[in-house]
């Protein structure tokens, strides 16, 4: 029950985004387009309600219910930098806003915007790890919570992997592509 609601509530996410943005920016509506988009966390507080009542009525903990702790945490983290970035090309492309920033793409800023994404990785992991820290408690001792505690590494081990990915764009930053010989060629021509 638990797996299909996390597909409920990712496809439900999606659905209120493109109503939204759509009502938002095709039917020049922006206030109702943004009460569409605030409507987003409600998702998240269902799936929340589902798992702890799943939990209240003596379900065994399992998978699910770690799968859908780190799917609150990142959806926590992730989800308005997602709708601020889709907003952005929406407006862009059906409002003739100007097109939106593109992420750097190489040195530092690089770097630094590699940490930014990896910092909101480490808050949906915080969030994933205090819902499972409660579900652990809240089952107790005489509970099995050897999938919760599963899941709490998982956590753990993804913000570590991506953050030995991002500090790989701190320690080894693309370098900006040079001018092709080609195109210095012909810019002097041109000087000439």
């Amino acid at each position: 029950m638990i797996v299909a609601l996390i597909v409920a509530c990712e496809a439900g996410f999606w659905v209120l985004l493109a109503a939204g943005l759509a009502v938002r920016y095709l039917l020049k509506r922006r206030r109702a387009g943004m009460a569409l988009l605030l409507c987003e966390p409600l998702l998240e507080l269902v799936l929340f309600a589902a798992a702890a009542v799943d939990l209240k009525n003596g379900a065994t903990p399992s998978w699910e219910h770690g799968l859908a702790a780190l799917y609150l945490g990142f959806t926590v983290a992730y989800g308005p930098y997602l709708i601020r970035w889709l907003d952005g090309h929406a407006a862009h492309r059906l409002a003739g806003g100007p097109p939106p920033p593109k992420p750097p793409r190489h040195g530092r800023a690089r770097a630094r915007h590699e940490a930014r994404l990896w910092l909101r990785a480490v808050l949906g992991a915080a969030v994933a790890l205090v819902l499972l820290e409660l579900a652990i408690r809240y089952v107790g001792d005489d509970g099995d919570v050897s999938a919760l505690r599963t899941f709490q590494w998982v956590a753990v081990r993804t913000v570590g992997v991506y953050g030995l990915i991002a500090l790989s764009y701190l320690l080894f930053p693309r370098k900006a592509p040079a001018a092709d010989a080609h195109e210095q060629g012909d810019r002097t021509l041109t000087e000439r």
